[in-house]
């Protein structure tokens, strides 16, 4: 039986597993096979150059980083499986945890399986993924690649709005293209995109093909009202159209919002089940960065280690 399983592996799981390692907890990690497409260490793995994480003065890929904080687990004593997790018994206690081909029982368990981008399947997407391509404009638009350059932003809300505001301070130039005649966004997020001289909206527009050769140099689109198409010379193509919490797993166990991350009780990272902790990307729909992420799994650990420490007295 173990004390403490933890389900994810990026800067939320991670974080858990160094703090309950330290408590001499002896986790267990499941850092997932390419679970939901991703390697272990979620989706900083898909991030070239990290800026903003504390404690790193220069750019440090996103592989590194993560390898880092994996060597840290196990330097506190952590145990990580390369399995993924593929359902969970929360009905009764102890909390059963099933893989493909192995099931483990715990006293506690710690949700951190994140979320991800959702993309757009574009002739050229694989091929300049990370070459001009992102879904994160706060981890990728201030690189030197973007710098003073045209970029493009996919979408109408909120997300799409956000990033392009973002995007303008490093840009020369904003595109947002939308599918529709009007946004989506609330009436403030628009009132500052469209006072932004920087961002242009491309209304009644989809994109059709990223190209280039080696980076991306341009997009294809298309007006859906005209059907004319015509091709955007942009150095960055950033998808702004949501993000998809990694739940599907848990069948219904645990309350959701309407989005699918999971809730958890203000300021903690409790759910609706004791002993059930999350933490993380999978129940952050608006921070989504690493350190907000590492923060939470911190939390996690604290408040797994008070419940096991309530159980046995």
């Amino acid at each position: 039986m173990e004390n403490v399983i933890i389900i994810g592996s990026g800067p939320a799981a991670h974080t858990a597993a160094i703090y309950c390692g330290r408590s001499r907890l002896n986790p267990l990690l499941f850092e997932g096979m390419f679970a939901t497409g991703v390697a272990a260490g979620g989706q900083l793995t898909t991030t070239t150059h990290v800026e903003n994480y504390p404690g790193f003065p220069e750019p440090i890929p996103g592989q590194d980083l993560m390898a880092r904080m994996r060597q840290q687990t196990l330097n506190c004593e952590g145990r990580i499986e390369t399995q993924t997790v593929t359902k969970l018994d929360l009905s009764s206690r102890p909390f059963k945890v099933f893989t493909d081909s192995v099931s483990y029982e715990t006293k506690t368990l710690i949700i951190a399986t994140g979320a991800q981008a959702k993309l757009l399947d574009l002739p050229g997407h694989k091929k300049f993924w990370q070459k001009g391509i992102s879904a994160c404009a706060v981890c990728d638009g201030a690189l030197p690649v973007f710098r003073n350059k045209v970029l493009a932003v996919i979408g109408g809300g909120d997300s799409a709005v956000e990033e392009a505001t973002y995007l303008a301070k490093y840009a020369s130039k904003v595109l947002v293209l939308h599918r529709r005649d009007e946004l989506r966004a609330s009436k403030i997020m628009q009132e500052r995109v469209f006072a932004n001289d920087k961002i242009e909206v491309i209304w009644d527009t989809v994109a059709v093909e990223a190209l280039g050769e080696n980076m991306l140099t341009g997009v294809k689109v298309k007006n859906v009202k005209t059907q004319n198409e015509k091709v955007l010379e942009v150095s960055g193509l950033f998808y702004a159209i949501g993000h998809q919490p990694n739940t599907s797993f848990l069948d219904g166990q645990l309350p959701l919002n309407e989005a699918g991350y999971i809730l958890v009780e203000p300021d903690t990272s409790r759910t609706k089940i004791e002993g059930v902790f999350a933490c993380g990307d999978v129940i952050d729909p608006h921070y989504r960065q690493a350190i907000t992420a590492a923060g939470s799994g911190c939390k996690a650990a604290i408040d797994a280690e008070h419940y096991l420490q309530q159980i046995r007295t």
